[in-house]
């Protein structure tokens, strides 16, 4: 495609703007615990806090702090765990091992993720991990931020990363597979590539009503019946260029306690999401919790809101969508202190 029409294609999206209620809605919670609602993972048939706990939060905290942290949030309800190595250069899983400690094994989901995408890499990551988090097993393991297409084509190659999750499942060692993706193009040729139980992908206002992200891999994965865990859903998208931050972060986030809950009601009512990953900052953390226990499905005056709310913001994705469908060579780094540029 010329970049004209990209940038047309891209930038526009007159229609999208104009939504209004999403025209798929997810089911219902099974079930409630402490006050947290509980989905259903899909074919999975495991049933996670629609909240899930962010593993890069504990980069920001000692050994202590964290363990209180993990302890408190599944006495919240929380019982999904997600992690990479990729944070903080293991001092994250390192943190979560030690803190899950005296917790039953058998009540918590606990997901891992690889962004080794050859066989021997991902396999050694992958016991690298599980020695870190002291299990036996993960319950998801999933290829972790996918940006190009050309990623997926090696991981699903010869000799790459899938072969090693798939060998590692035969052993036990893996309950489920998945992946996370930042770009459309990369996450609908994983959907198209494999059959996963699960696709982490942003699921979130401001990019949905300002240029529709999402709806494509939202509508894929409900025809392949993978199921959706969604990450930034507080994101309030990019930072503006000479705006002071609140916190010192590669985007921008809601943090009022109303914005928060109308930001959840956004993602939690996406047909196929399962739950959210939040920002990653314990307070954040707590306020997620706080409004998913009061979460209830999308109404027009909520949509309003929302729509109200994204408008005049930046994306946080737009710049990694236009280098993949440019391809770009060599790829540029866009938030060069994001985790993921690590």
């Amino acid at each position: 495609m010329k970049r004209r029409a990209f940038l047309k294609t891209v930038g526009g999206a007159a229609g999208v703007t104009a939504l209004g209620v999403p025209d798929l809605l997810a089911a219902e919670p099974m079930e409630t615990v402490a006050g947290l609602p509980r989905r259903v993972l899909g074919r999975t048939g495991q049933k996670l806090s629609v909240v899930g706990f962010p593993g890069l939060a504990l980069i920001h905290h000692e050994q202590e702090r964290c363990t209180t942290a993990l302890h408190e949030a599944f006495d919240r309800g929380v019982n999904y765990f997600d992690v990479a190595p990729a944070y903080g250069n293991g001092q994250c899983e390192t943190r979560m091992g030690i803190g899950l400690q005296g917790l039953n094994r058998d009540q918590y989901f606990l997901a891992c993720k690889t962004k080794q995408r050859d066989k021997a890499g991902a396999r050694k990551e992958l016991e690298q991990s599980l020695k870190l988090l002291k299990t036996d097993h993960f319950d998801l393991y999933q290829m972790h931020h996918i940006v190009q297409p050309s990623a997926v084509k090696q991981a699903l190659g010869l000799d790459g990363a899938l072969e090693a999750m798939l060998q590692a499942r035969d052993e036990g060692k893996i309950k489920w597979i998945g992946f996370s993706a930042h770009t459309t193009k990369g996450a609908l040729e994983a959907l198209k590539g494999y059959n996963y139980d699960t696709v982490m992908f942003p699921v979130n206002f401001v990019e949905f009503y300002n240029r529709g992200f999402g709806r494509e891999v939202l509508a894929l994965a409900k025809e392949r019946g993978t199921a959706v865990l969604a990450i930034k859903p507080i994101s309030l998208g990019a930072w503006p260029k000479g705006t002071p931050k609140s916190r010192d972060w590669w985007y921008r986030m809601v943090e009022e306690p109303q914005d928060i809950e109308l930001a959840l009601r956004f993602s939690l009512s996406q047909q196929g999401v399962a739950a959210v990953i939040p920002a990653s900052f314990l307070d954040l953390l707590d306020r997620c919790i706080t409004a998913a226990k009061a979460f209830k499905p999308l109404d027009e005056t909520a949509v309003a809101q929302l729509k109200q709310m994204a408008a005049g913001r930046d994306s946080l994705f737009l710049g990694e969508e236009q280098q993949v469908a440019l391809n770009s060579r060599p790829w540029t780094p866009l938030h060069p202190d994001s985790p993921h540029e690590a």
